[in-house]
């Protein structure tokens, strides 16, 4: 049970964040609740720079802000200025962490650069909104595609602390900051943790064990330093051998949703659900099936109590065959 004086300060402060308050997120037990998005629809896709309408992000907003107080952007291009501007001009009760992607990969260097950049210039633009700036997204963890140093994270944290007057994170797997020797822990103004047991071939069953575990392990590695989940979800559709059988199910996205909500409300632990919508440019598999909301806009069923409205005409996601791994 938590303390009473913990749960009466954790739902004040959420009660000024829903009042449009700006909220210090380096103090705050408890933000409101929060969710990733991105607003990907057919045919568009971030890679080839072809974003949503500012119409289909008003549509977007307008769906979140009916639960969600909080949001979470992964770039500083044209879709986030879109988000943030939608919220200002519409003046609804929705505040980001700005995202900037960053990669490892050759030739990047000059794309990391507009990234920091844009994103400076947009959480000065955006002051009342953008209550936190992410400085690259699984970039550190040893499996990432896009690896970058951590001295060259680093760097560009320092830079974006001195650019910023928000509080600047930096999001990666478990893996990366219960790492010893770690140095960016002490650098950031919090830390932000991924944990997604369903890549590590577990079953709903064992999901939310493995998700406490990690941040009790990353707490103990980091005592006294504010620590928020930065992704934690399950599929509706997996596809492939990192996954249990069968293990993406609207079922089973339902389940853990409520799980994590409860654990979350009852530690004054932000968690950022990943993710708002079906993004289809990220393939027809696994990557394709971690929206709460399909691609369509339809609620699934771990959010249509909220959404009586949004309800779809039958499942949101793919079945799966005789062999029952999606393939």
């Amino acid at each position: 049970m938590m303390p009473r004086l913990v749960l009466c300060l954790c739902l004040a402060l959420c009660s000024l964040l829903r009042a449009g308050a700006t909220p210090d997120l380096t103090r705050q037990a408890c933000w409101g609740n929060a969710v990733c998005y991105s607003g990907y629809r057919q045919g568009q896709d971030p890679d080839k720079e072809i974003f949503p309408t500012r119409a289909q992000v008003l549509e977007d907003m307008r769906i979140l802000e009916r639960n969600w107080k909080l949001i979470r952007l992964y770039g500083s291009d044209q879709h986030a200025k879109d988000v943030l501007t939608v919220i200002r001009d519409n003046k609804l009760g929705l505040k980001v962490m700005l995202g900037m992607w960053l990669s490892g990969k050759p030739g990047k260097a000059a794309d990391n650069e507009k990234q920091v950049k844009q994103g400076i210039q947009l959480a000065k633009d955006f002051p009342g909104i953008v209550v936190a700036v992410n400085v690259g997204n699984e970039v550190l963890v040893d499996w990432s595609d896009h690896k970058l140093s951590e001295d060259e994270v680093i760097a560009f944290v320092r830079r974006v602390k001195a650019g910023v007057t928000c509080a600047v994170t930096v999001a990666d797997d478990f893996l990366y900051w219960v790492k010893p020797g770690n140095r960016l822990a002490d650098l950031v103004d919090f830390i932000t943790l991924h944990s997604y047991p369903i890549w590590g071939n577990q079953d709903i069953d064992e999901a939310m064990g493995t998700t406490v575990d990690k941040f009790e392990a990353v707490k103990r590695a980091h005592p006294g330093k504010t620590i928020v989940f930065g992704e934690v979800g399950w599929a509706t559709y997996t596809v492939g051998k990192q996954h249990a059988p069968r293990a993406g199910s609207e079922a089973k996205q339902k389940r853990y949703y409520e799980e994590v909500n409860a654990w979350a409300q009852a530690k004054g632990v932000t968690c950022f659900i990943f993710e708002a919508f079906d993004e289809p440019w990220k393939g027809t598999g696994t990557e394709g099936h971690w929206g709460l909301f399909s691609v369509g806009r339809k609620a699934k069923p771990a959010v249509l109590a909220l959404f009586p409205d949004l309800r779809p005409d039958g499942p949101t996601s793919p079945g799966y065959d005789a062999g029952g791994d999606g393939k």
